[in-house]
């Protein structure tokens, strides 16, 4: 009975692996939209983010570093600061991975998700569009 115990949890932590390590990997922004603007790609061109498993590495103008939590189901990604000027900040987003481009739109309130991947009219709203390196 034990044995069956393990290999289940065992084949539930591999399926649980397979959905989260899709994201894993290094991504740069191809597209950026804050509120209605559409960011110039010198804005970001120095920009990337490191995702393995269930942390983050952001490097922008400085390097922030925390953990993200995945909701597979619906799409849904909180995201904790720990080190960094993020440090203490929650922020909630959506995803979506989709022809080898990961889309996350971020609540930079952290009080709801967004509801699309849509930021125009919502300046709390910050979506970049990535492709892996």
């Amino acid at each position: 009975m034990r044995l069956i115990t393990i290999i289940s949890l065992l084949i539930l932590n591999i399926g649980s692996a397979k959905q989260t390590n899709k994201l894993n990997g290094t991504w740069v922004p191809v597209k950026e939209t804050m509120g209605k603007m559409t960011l110039p790609p010198a804005s970001f061109g120095t920009q990337k983010l490191v995702i393995a498993d269930s942390t983050y590495t952001f490097t922008a103008e400085s390097v922030d570093k925390g953990i993200c939590r995945y909701t597979e189901g619906s799409n849904k990604m909180d995201i904790y600061g720990k080190e960094g000027v993020n440090t203490g900040k929650h922020f909630t987003a959506i995803y979506k991975y989709e022809n080898d481009q990961l889309t996350i739109c971020y609540n930079l309130k952290g009080d709801s998700y967004p509801e699309a991947f849509d930021t125009s009219g919502n300046p709390a709203l910050f979506m970049s569009v990535f492709k892996r390196m």
